[in-house]
């Protein structure tokens, strides 16, 4: 309780959490205009029928309950997500974007433009797609468009695409003016205002009575379970010892000091599971939405219960955990660090032996912390699949809540450190450890 009441003793702190709760409203609110023409209850039919393990019911998660009301921000975050993954990847394989990356600042900016302008193309995109599907389900009966045709395909699109732009605006202001990632923020809103209704229907056994006392209770156990393996993971660390030469100061020669280099075992955090879902479903939501035959063959592959899906879904976890990681962290850079400042690995030469050592260290525990992430993952299409329960508010979305909440808590915490306040916990608590800082390669 002392850390809480700290946060109100800094103006600075209390302002920017109050501006990122704004924000959030902002966003909840728009949630629930619908696009003009557009009867949102029988979207909401549509959208419920095929579960909350459906490609629909996925993709409803990550917009926070947008799609089903068919609203302005029916895409989410989700575009800007994918839009900001190929801009990654082309860096890394584009000499230009290399070099522009590397100038610093203003590279960085140019980047980030680029992003935003990647963002409404691909927006503008799986808006059409959408529009198509929507127009679709009125031809079948559903009665979803009221007066379908080129003019509500042109809204559609037009109104999706600045809904997208709005709330990729809305992350950016809480990144640069707010707590946390503004970009997962907006994810960890949307996911906790549909825990409550996931839970109340888990309860009622999904409206059939389907699921006994003794599920339930196994279920709940499962789920504490769940989120303290998330907690460990998040904040276990491997250790590398490091040893400082003597030095001398003026006439006073001090001996080495004993100190550790930290390694978080899951550096990527949240990001492979949100980057490796966004890539699933920019496919998954063309296909489904298209009227091709092969490609709804195509669309029935990425099934989150399908066996292939879980597949493919590991092996892009694997690939982004690797790739983050390398993005955030840089052995080379950590190896001169040391020798610079007289530290070396005890038994391994400094310089580039160092750097080798780090990275194969490094290499394992990021394997190790993938095949976590990919395991939580994908609990809830396991539970479906074998035991036939509803378990919407787990796997992806658990480990997106209770991760960006401990990195929001880390910074609250940070906030309250530096201006010589106890730590969030209170003076006897342990320090949360959020993940390690983006480098500079």
């Amino acid at each position: 309780m002392a850390g809480i009441r700290s946060i109100g003793k800094i103006p600075e702190l209390r302002k920017r959490i109050l501006f990122t709760l704004f924000i959030l409203s902002v966003y909840r609110l728009g949630v629930f205009v619908t696009i003009p023409g557009v009867n949102r209850v029988e979207m909401t039919h549509v959208v419920t029928k095929g579960g909350s393990g459906s490609f629909l019911g996925m993709f409803n998660m990550f917009s926070g309950g947008a799609l089903q009301q068919l609203s302005i921000f029916a895409l989410g975050i989700m575009p800007y997500v994918t839009s900001s993954i190929v801009m990654q990847l082309l860096t890394v394989v584009v000499p230009k974007l290399d070099q522009l990356n590397k100038e610093g600042e203003a590279g960085r900016k140019r980047i980030n433009q680029l992003t935003r302008y990647g963002t409404i193309v691909v927006a503008a995109v799986q808006a059409w797609f959408i529009a198509t599907y929507v127009e679709g389900l009125s031809r079948g009966g559903a009665e979803v468009v009221a007066d379908p045709g080129f003019g509500f395909r042109l809204m559609t699109v037009l109104t999706l695409t600045t809904g997208t732009t709005v709330i990729m605006w809305l992350g950016e202001l809480i990144t640069d003016q707010g707590i946390g990632n503004g970009s997962s923020m907006i994810i960890f809103a949307g996911i906790v205002a549909a825990m409550p209704d996931a839970i109340t229907k888990f309860i009622a056994g999904g409206g059939g009575g389907n699921v006994g006392g003794l599920t339930i209770v196994f279920m709940l156990i499962l789920v504490v379970a769940t989120i303290g393996a998330i907690c460990y993971f998040e904040r276990a660390h491997r250790r590398i010892p490091v040893q400082y030469t003597k030095r001398q100061v003026g006439r006073k020669m001090y001996s080495g000091a004993q100190s550790y280099l930290p390694l978080k075992i899951n550096v990527s955090g949240v990001i492979p599971p949100i980057f490796a879902s966004s890539i699933l479903m920019f496919p998954a939501q063309i296909a489904s939405m298209s009227g091709s035959r092969w490609m709804q063959e195509f669309s029935s592959v990425l099934h989150p219960a399908d066996w292939r899906y879980n597949l493919i879904f590991t092996v892009l976890n694997v690939f982004f955990a690797f790739f983050y990681t390398s993005v955030v962290f840089n052995p080379v850079d950590v190896a001169d660090n040391l020798k610079k400042s007289g530290g070396f690995v005890p038994g391994i030469r400094p310089g580039k032996m160092t750097a080798q050592y780090i990275e194969r260290v490094l290499s394992r525990i990021t394997f190790a912390g993938a095949i976590y992430l990919s395991v939580v993952c994908m609990i809830p299409a396991l539970l479906q699949k074998y035991l036939s329960v509803p378990f919407s508010f787990g796997g992806t979305g658990l480990l997106i809540v209770v991760g960006v909440a401990l990195d929001t808590v880390q910074q609250i915490e940070s906030h309250l450190i530096t201006r010589n306040y106890e730590g969030f916990a209170g003076p006897k608590g342990p320090r949360i450890r959020g993940r390690v800082p983006a480098r500079p390669r």
